[in-house]
């Protein structure tokens, strides 16, 4: 069954496919460490960090913020994959960051979407605040107490990081 909405990107993975040098990767973090971002497609985390494949792992989710299934994850990281640092790398003009959960409903709604008022979107006004909060959540997490964690945000006019917590 095909479905010519992915014809595009089906076509580069075949092109990716055929000189495909990744195989022989570990599936653990060959540099200890998970970096949890914004899905915002102006970052690119590997770039960022001057990071490889097979260096970290990567999670992302809308407005970098540490949900249960982030640190669901970061247990089976931890525990299983070499993860022993953790990054909650926030952005500079993120979505999640500018406006109340309010605003990001009434744009959905206003986009032709759905209501969406029974879910939560995370959404903050003070995003340092926010950002410490959720590495401290990291931190406090029972199943993670071997792992080092850090929060940081991303300038996406420079491209620079600086770390917050």
């Amino acid at each position: 069954m095909s479905n010519q909405a992915f014809d595009d990107v089906l076509a580069a993975n075949a092109a990716h496919a055929e000189g495909f040098e990744l195989a022989d990767l570990e599936a653990r973090a060959a540099r200890g460490l998970a970096v949890l971002t914004c899905m915002d497609s102006r970052i690119d985390p590997l770039g960022m960090l001057g990071l490889v494949p097979g260096d970290a792992k990567i999670l992302r989710n809308a407005g970098a913020r540490v949900t249960d299934d982030v640190l669901r994850t970061l247990v089976l990281a931890s525990h299983l994959l070499g993860v022993d640092r953790v990054m909650v790398v926030a952005h500079t003009g993120c979505r999640m960051a500018g406006g109340s959960e309010t605003d990001v409903h009434a744009a959905i709604r206003s986009s032709g979407g759905p209501d969406t008022r029974s879910l939560s979107f995370l959404t903050t006004s003070d995003q340092q605040s926010a950002l410490i909060g959720d590495v401290q959540r990291v931190r406090s997490w029972p199943y993670l107490g071997r792992v080092v964690a850090g929060g940081f945000l991303y300038d996406l006019d420079t491209g620079q990081l600086r770390q917050v917590c």
